[in-house]
């Protein structure tokens, strides 16, 4: 049997490649495996070899310390990889296919998934409607930041490339497909981009260069993306995105120079609990900021699409509301503008198969857009310092050497 490894999260701001076992066809106990979990038969499962895993910022806030994340839990969420073994209930999925997964893990069976909502999954975690890889609170299933990696409900999950060759030309595309691609979609499409739409996008990270993509893709009249690290507003502009640098101050009188007015039709938060405030307090976390900023630049009507992710525990929250996910918005503002606002975590099969689609006849190029950066699983550490510096890249995880 072939040996295995894996990135495992062993502390704040500490993650090591460490030996691990190789994957089988059952969910075994472990750090972060709910005890309900523990001995679920998947013979309706894959095991994978991963051909490439990418370095999430949702990864990052386990990393920093900013959840309640178990140490040694192995970590990654965003898989691409060739089947190399199949359960005897799969049916469909056959060993050496090529195939992206998507973060959710889903059953297929129940109600939500039924209604596309595989993100809120009612079968795969005993705790709470929802579940993934690696992931803090998400019932334990083991990360895919790793040479091999067991997926469950293979034939429901798992979406096939049609070409190998094909899709290994376009590999660093396609490892988008299994998290930051369609969820920074969600987030153009939840905020209501259409055709001439003006959008502002809050946050240069992977995930907000993924929604200025997107609703490009969607055919918006003006992106705007707004950081305040120069090296990523750098980035935005180079597909050509509008940018504002929110350390100089309130996005708005911004968005007005770029726009004649200090209003988008759309708007998406790509950042998260662990937001800062603008201008002179851009140092200093405030985790409402986006949120309420976002509420003051969409246009009455209009919409918030909100992929950047905000947790029910944070240890380092900056008070005790923040430490239990308790933030301070200003709702009347959204009332009063008919506001709406679309939170959780993508249900990335509403949109990969569309995506890949667009990637494979060349409608987008994504991994230029993120500016993905292939690296090997042993630097795999150094690419989550690299990333927590505001490095102006998106880190994809080689483990077997495969990306040309």
């Amino acid at each position: 049997m072939a040996g295995n490894r894996g990135v495992a999260y062993m502390g704040p701001g500490k993650v090591e490649v460490h030996e691990i076992d190789y994957p089988k066809l059952e969910l075994r106990d472990g750090p972060g495996v709910n005890p309900a979990n523990v001995g679920r038969k998947c013979n309706h499962g894959v095991i994978l070899k991963v051909v490439t895993t990418n370095i999430c910022g949702s990864d990052q806030h386990m990393v920093r310390g900013r959840t309640t994340a178990p140490h040694n839990l192995v970590l990654g969420h965003e898989i691409l990889g060739e089947v190399v073994e199949a359960g005897p209930d799969v049916e469909f999925i056959k060993v050496g296919d090529l195939c992206s997964v998507p973060f959710n893990i889903a059953c297929g069976r129940c109600r939500n998934c039924k209604e596309r909502k595989t993100g809120i999954c009612l079968n795969v975690n005993p705790a709470r409607p929802g579940a993934a890889y690696g992931y803090v609170d998400m019932g334990g299933w083991v990360g895919g930041q790793a040479e091999y990696v067991m997926v469950p409900y293979a034939d429901w999950n798992l979406l096939k490339f049609p070409d190998r060759d094909q899709a290994m030309e376009k590999i660093t595309d396609l490892t988008m497909l299994s998290d930051i691609f369609p969820t920074g979609f969600h987030g153009a499409v939840t905020a209501g981009v259409q055709p001439g739409s003006t959008v502002y996008i809050a946050g240069a990270g992977p995930v907000g260069l993924a929604a200025a993509a997107g609703a490009q893709l969607l055919g918006a009249a003006v992106v705007i993306v707004a950081d305040m690290v120069e090296d990523r507003l750098a980035q935005a502009k180079s597909f050509g995105c509008e940018v504002v640098d929110v350390s100089k101050g309130d996005p708005q009188d911004q968005i007005e120079q770029l726009l004649g007015v200090p209003e988008v039709d759309a708007a998406v938060d790509a950042v998260g609990f662990e937001a800062r405030g603008h201008g002179e307090g851009a140092s200093t976390e405030a985790p409402a900021t986006v949120l309420n900023s976002l509420m003051e630049v969409t246009a009455a009507g209009g919409a918030i699409g909100i992929p950047g992710l905000y947790v029910t525990g944070d240890p380092g929250g900056i008070d005790e509301a923040a430490k239990v996910g308790s933030l301070s918005l200003s709702l009347g503002t959204g009332w009063a503008k008919s506001l709406s606002f679309t939170t959780g975590q993508c249900p990335v099969m509403r949109y990969n198969h569309g995506l890949m689609q667009a990637i494979l006849h060349d409608k987008v190029q994504i991994a230029k857009a993120v500016n993905a950066t292939v690296i090997t699983l042993d630097e795999a550490p150094q690419g989550y310092a690299d990333f927590d510096s505001g490095a102006a890249k998106k880190f994809v995880i080689d483990p077997h050497g495969m990306v040309a």
